[in-house]
């Protein structure tokens, strides 16, 4: 994006659903070097709707019209993972930079695709794992660098939740394999998988059983465990379930000097356990909080910068949730 230093990037959003009213629309608006320029839904009534309520000036309710948009200088796929493959193949044939919603892709084959397609094309893929621009995850992996609680053991996690429900009779997307890539582990646990990665480098190797014990919702799993080693040397372990007695979200990284303790989605202090005793750190949530990862990305495409959330990140969480939900799935 060199002709575009010094300037703004200019970006079109596909598919402008929920998680673009709060989360990350607004951060392309707000980003310092940034416009939204369009917006594209299937519903010209909704994307009309979305386009006046925040200030866009214009609306498509044809992906590729949006894609080959001039003034469009960068590409956001906010749909569901299940379009992310085509979307983004198009995109890099027009020669456009692509951010990505999370998961990347229904697999990692398909972030292979991605990535191969975006390199060919000579254009960047980013990924809206924003946790990675977050201060309170920046902090972490400062105390880790800095040895806050000595050389890193093991981390494990605990996620619960109450079974989902039903939206409107049908069952929400998120529980569509073939729109999903699985259940709520491969939506929520890639969030923790991909923090892990950035905190303590890439998992290289990982086991899983995952099992629908529920009953409900036939062909999602609703129930992962796994153990998983960083080429670090670090080994890790996870426990996730989506038909619990109620919600549970922890994080906890075991040193030789102590540990820390923090959730994925929660804003709770952050506690460093030594000892020397606890010490909580505490930190905001950005209004918009994919803002802080649209920064950076813009910066790098301005050429002042550098964004840490990338096809190849993306993909060694995707190829961690492919691993640990194989027997399940059954894929090769």
């Amino acid at each position: 994006m060199d002709g575009n230093k010094g300037s703004k990037i200019r970006f079109g959003i596909i598919g402008c659903g929920n998680v673009t009213e709060v989360k990350s629309g607004p951060g392309f608006q707000k980003a310092e070097g940034s416009e939204l320029v369009a917006v594209m839904r299937r519903s010209g009534e909704l994307a009309e709707d979305y386009a006046r309520r925040h200030g866009v000036p214009r609306w498509y309710t044809d992906a590729q019209a949006l894609i080959d948009d001039p003034e469009v200088d960068a590409v956001y796929i906010a749909t569901p993972p299940g379009s992310h493959l085509a979307y983004t193949l198009a995109a890099a044939k027009a020669g456009k930079p692509v951010y990505v919603e999370k998961p990347m892709a229904l697999n990692e084959a398909e972030c292979q695709q991605m990535i191969a397609a975006c390199r060919e094309a000579q254009v960047p893929l980013y990924v809206a794992y924003y946790r990675r621009g977050l201060p309170r995850f920046l902090k972490i992996k400062e105390l880790l660098e800095a040895g806050a609680i000595g050389e890193v053991r093991f981390v494990s996690t605990v996620q619960l939740q109450p079974s989902p429900q039903l939206q409107d009779g049908k069952v929400p997307w998120r529980l569509q394999p073939e729109q999903s890539g699985g259940g709520l582990f491969f939506d929520l646990a890639s969030h923790t998988l991909d923090v892990l990665d950035f905190l303590l480098g890439p998992i290289v190797e990982a086991k899983g059983l995952a099992a629908n014990q529920e009953g409900r919702f036939a062909g999602v799993e609703d129930t992962v465990t796994g153990t998983y080693r960083f080429e670090s040397g670090v080994q890790g372990s996870g426990s996730w379930c989506f038909s619990a007695y109620a919600y549970e979200d922890r994080n906890e990284i075991i040193g030789s000097k102590g540990k820390l303790v923090f959730s994925t989605f929660g804003h709770e202090p952050i506690r460093l356990e030594t000892a020397e005793g606890v010490q909580s750190l505490a930190f905001d949530a950005p209004a918009h909080i994919q803002q802080p990862l649209i920064q950076t990305m813009v910066n790098e495409l301005l050429g002042t910068g550098r964004c840490a959330s990338t096809g190849e990140s993306a993909a060694r969480t995707s190829r961690v949730l492919d691993e640990l939900t194989r027997g399940f799935y059954s894929r090769p």
